[in-house]
Order: C-alpha cells, then sequence, then structure tokens
C-alpha cells in the first residue's frame, strides 16, 4: 500500500480497529463493551470479538459484529483503500469482512449517495456513527435524527481549501465560505469532532466538542534499514502528483551523484504519470527510476526498507499541505530511512525536528532537495536518524495514546 494507508489491527484484547482513508484512526487495546463505528466505500464486519468494540474509520464502508449488542454499521466515503483503484475487495482484514457498497464517483455520486448511506447507518442499530467525509457527516447526521446514535465526525482535511484549484478565483471566497458553513452546522450537530492535525478545529464554531487524534505510527513488523556504504536509493512512497513534487524530485536526482536512484511506490492521482516519464527521459533519468504499483501496506513497507532515504516532497501553496500530517512520513520514521520533508509544513516539521529523523527544505527548490541528499551521504549519519525516527515512531509518536483518547471518546458518549 505505500503511505497513505489504511490498516485494519486485532489484538487479543476485544476490538477491531479499521481504518479506510486518506488519514485514520486505529484504536488499540480496549476491553470495555464499545461500539465505534465510520463512513467509508466498503463494509466492515468484526468477526469473534469477546466483547462488542469496534473502532472504524474513513471511506464509505459499513461495519457488523456478528453476536454483539449492537450490531455496528458505519457508511461514508474516501478516496483511496488498500487495494490497486478497480481491484475487487478483500474478503477480510485482520478478522474485518469486507462487503463494498458502490456509488457513482465524484461529488455527484457523494451527494447522491448520502440519503441511501443514512438509511444503512440507521437500519444498522448502531449506537455510536464514526463518520468522515463531508457526504458521510450528513449521512450520519440523518441517521441519528431516526435512531439516536451518538456522532462523532472525523476530519483531516481543510475542507473550505479544497476546491481553490478547480475554481476561478472569484468563486473561491464563496465556496469557502459555503464550505466553512457547512462544517459548522456539521460540527454543532455532532457530539465530537475527531482532528486529525492542527489547524482543522477553528472551521467547527467554538460550540463544536473537538477532540484532536493524531494519526500517528501504528507498529510493524518491518526489519528498519540497516545502512551501508555505496549509491544512496531515493524512494516515494503512496500517491503522487505534481503538486506533491514530483518535478522537483526529477530536477533533484538530476543534480544527485549518477549512481544515485529513485524508488516509486504508490501511484499517480492527478493524471501526470505519461508527463513525469517524459521528463525522466528528457533529463536522462529513465534508468535510475524503478516504479512499483500500489500494494498492500506490508509490502510497500518492506519495498520502502530497501531503501536509503524517503522523501516527503509536498509544494508550498496549498493549505493541505501546510496542514499535513501524512502516513509516509511515519512509514519511513518505521523503516528506519532518515528523511527528507517540507520546512513549511508545520507538523511535519514538528515531528522531524522532535524526533531529530531527517532534513527540513523548501521543497519547491531542486537544489535544496539534491543538498539534503549530499548531506545525508555517510551512512553513519543515515543510520543514527533513521534509529532516532523508528523509536520515534515506536514511542512518542506512537498510536497508543491517540488510540486512548479515541477510546475514552467513545466511552464517554455511550455513558
Amino acid at each position: 500500500m505505500a503511505s497513505e494507508t489504511h490498516r485494519a489491527s486485532g489484538p487479543a484484547a476485544p476490538l477491531v480497529a479499521v481504518s479506510m482513508a486518506l488519514e485514520t484512526h486505529r484504536a488499540t487495546g480496549a476491553a470495555a463493551p464499545l461500539v465505534a463505528v465510520s463512513m467509508a466505500l466498503e463494509t466492515h464486519r468484526a468477526t469473534g470479538a469477546a466483547a462488542p468494540l469496534v473502532a472504524v474509520s474513513m471511506a464509505l464502508e459499513t461495519h457488523h459484529a456478528p453476536g454483539a449488542a449492537a450490531p455496528l454499521v458505519a457508511v461514508g466515503a474516501a478516496s483511496e483503500t488498500d487495494r490497486a483503484p478497480g481491484a475487487a475487495a478483500p474478503l477480510a482484514v485482520s478478522g474485518v469482512m469486507l462487503e463494498t457498497y458502490r456509488r457513482a464517483s465524484g461529488w455527484r455520486g457523494r451527494l447522491l449517495g448520502i440519503l441511501p448511506l443514512a438509511h444503512r447507518a440507521a437500519a444498522s442499530g448502531a449506537r455510536v456513527i464514526h463518520a468522515s467525509e463531508p457526504d458521510a457527516w450528513f449521512a450520519a447526521l440523518l441517521a441519528a435524527r431516526r435512531t439516536g446514535a451518538r456522532v462523532v465526525i472525523d476530519v483531516h482535511e481543510h475542507y473550505p481549501s479544497r476546491l481553490n484549484a478547480k475554481l476561478p478565483a472569484p468563486l473561491r471566497p464563496l465556496a469557502r465560505g459555503l464550505i466553512r458553513l457547512a462544517c459548522r452546522i456539521a460540527g454543532r450537530l455532532a457530539d465530537a469532532v475527531v482532528v486529525a492535525k492542527d489547524g482543522l478545529a477553528g472551521d467547527f464554531g467554538r460550540r463544536a466538542r473537538i477532540v484532536p487524534v493524531r494519526n500517528y505510527a501504528l507498529p510493524s513488523p518491518v526489519a528498519p534499514r540497516r545502512h551501508a556504504p555505496g549509491p544512496v536509493t531515493l524512494a516515494h512512497a503512496g500517491a503522487l502528483g505534481r503538486s506533491r513534487g514530483w518535478p522537483q524530485m526529477l530536477a533533484a536526482l538530476a543534480l544527485c551523484p549518477p549512481g544515485t536512484r529513485l524508488r516509486l511506490i504508490g501511484r499517480f492521482t492527478d493524471g501526470s504519470e505519461a508527463d513525469f516519464h517524459a521528463e525522466a527521459a528528457r533529463l536522462g533519468l529513465t534508468d535510475r527510476i524503478e516504479t512499483l504499483a500500489w500494494m498492500p501496506h506490508a509490502e510497500a513497507l518492506a519495498r520502502l526498507a530497501e531503501a536509503d532515504i524517503a522523501l516527503v516532497l509536498f509544494q508550498p501553496g496549498e493549505v493541505n499541505h501546510t496542514l499535513a500530517l501524512p502516513h509516509k512520513l511515519f512509514d519511513a520514521m518505521l523503516a528506519g530511512l532518515p528523511v527528507i520533508a517540507p520546512d513549511f509544513a508545520t507538523e511535519v516539521a514538528t515531528v522531524v525536528r522532535e524526533a531529530g529523523c531527517g532534513e527540513l527544505v523548501p521543497t519547491g527548490n531542486a537544489a535544496a532537495i539534491a543538498g539534503a541528499v549530499a548531506r545525508l551521504a555517510s551512512p553513519a549519519r543515515r543510520q543514527a536518524l533513521g534509529e532516532a525516527g523508528r523509536a520515534a515512531a515506536l514511542g512518542r509518536f506512537g498510536w497508543a495514546a491517540e488510540a486512548a483518547r479515541l477510546v475514552a471518546l467513545y466511552r464517554d458518549l455511550l455513558g
């Protein structure tokens, strides 16, 4: 799978934690009965739990726990899943059964899907509905009016700015205002608003109950990189496009020593793949680039750990890039790789500085990226930074404390 990943975990305690979307939340280690459900493109059924606890997040999906006092359903929408685009949904992930829910593509499909999703959520009997993506928020709120369920809305992007790149400049203030109004209405009606990063809470108004739950690292069995002398391999995992820095990535690679290679794990999400390969050919870099398709998360982590330096090259100019806290950062840390990351991305920069795990640069500047690669030429330095990053991902920036906060919210809502 690559860096924007969706993972399901199944500890011995009666819990299923499912995450389905770009930025996800996972719960671990609770033993008390609890139902928490989320919104997504697929349906999940938890099996074998001694007590009905399910914490699920993101994407258009439904969740059921066989034998639980209250069945669990979550319905919603997201843009990425644990499989390649167009592939059939897996039957199960870590004991969670998946049932695909189809809807039309694009915003029209999302809007038309709200009422059917609300009907599914209401019919589930879920006591708490955890909804990700705006269409899922309102489906959950409609369902709750019928059933009395508690609603948690999940916020992992800055929604008022999402249409900026698609609208002419004169229309952007109106669009931002309308989306911000929808956020305030949802925040006022929901029982809680879970925010995945800083800078998102303000759009939901002072009356909203804001609960920060960061998408920190879920422990993985990946063997960390043991750095050695020789030419380095740069790696980028997850969704890739112009705004995620491939033009600067190629320009920087051209400035690096001839033996430097680039490994891409994931897919292009903006239709620019042909342009990427044309530019690589123009720069004479084709033979130095390896492209790997979207793959399961564990496999992607293993391939990432074969590289030497991880790249997180969001470009400036987008609010969501400034506020980003991507899975690819924590995947690189778990894999024992030093990271080259944007200095303007506030939370990313904070993690890199506190963990001492990489280089912060102006990612719009190819020479600055190449300079960071040069400063990471020493295998001893890469090893030290990689070890620091992995320790931070398993400790300070690990999922356990975030899971405890999320589970505490569910328990509080259920009384």
